[in-house]
């Protein structure tokens, strides 16, 4: 195993809790990656915050200064490549990217997403499985493709849905299982445990079938 760090960069939109765990891990050394850099899409993200408290240095660029979606992607994409990533890991980035964009990343881009994947893609997941009557609900980690929250599902973790469970309280139980393996898989791509070719998925040098189960 390479004890090489791996270069990211981690888009944002939000609070940024994943990304808060990426970095105290970072800083604690398990987890062998250098954040290069934080970009947001919004001035007011909180975890701006939380990278500059870490010194880490951040990027804003806002879409609402853009007029459609390619010119923005296509500004985002510039700021991203002049930090050279390895890998660019969305934390709560909350935009639709186009095609050319994705492709651009491809097996190079990471998503993390509040539900068990192919189920409730999009948004609202929490509310839609309760609404459902969902009994296992959970997290994909996934590879970016064109398609939306359709890319090969590197590996999931599952709760249960209580019958007095909320959209709240699910949402924190799936956020505490976000928080262990999203670091997990990042520390296998970093690790070269994990790898992607001509879209299979290989752990360990065996070819993936299904999500790896946390």
């Amino acid at each position: 195993m390479s004890e090489k760090k791996l270069t990211i960069v981690v888009l944002i939109s939000g609070s940024g809790s994943n990304l808060q765990v990426l970095i105290d891990q970072m800083l604690a050394g398990t987890l062998p990656i250098e954040i290069a850099a934080v970009i947001s899409n919004r001035g007011d993200a909180a975890g701006l915050k939380r990278a500059e408290t870490a010194g880490i240095k951040t990027l804003v660029v806002d879409n609402k200064a853009y007029p459609d979606r390619q010119s923005y992607d296509v500004e985002l994409q510039k700021n991203i490549d002049s930090f050279n990533p390895q890998l660019v890991v969305l934390a709560g980035f909350m935009r639709i990217l186009t095609e050319d964009f994705v492709n651009h990343y491809t097996n190079r881009m990471l998503n993390i997403h509040p539900s068990l994947l192919p189920n409730y893609r999009g948004l609202n997941t929490h509310q839609r499985a309760i609404d459902d009557g969902a009994e296992i609900h959970g997290v994909s980690v996934h590879f970016v493709t064109p398609e939306l929250d359709g890319g090969p599902v590197i590996a999931q973790s599952q709760v249960d849905v209580a019958s007095d469970d909320t959209t709240q309280s699910l949402a924190a139980k799936v956020q505490a299982k976000e928080h262990i393996l999203y670091p997990r898989v990042i520390k296998w791509i970093a690790e070269q445990r994990l790898k992607i070719t001509n879209g299979e998925l290989f752990f360990d040098n065996q070819k993936l079938n299904a999500p790896i189960l946390d």
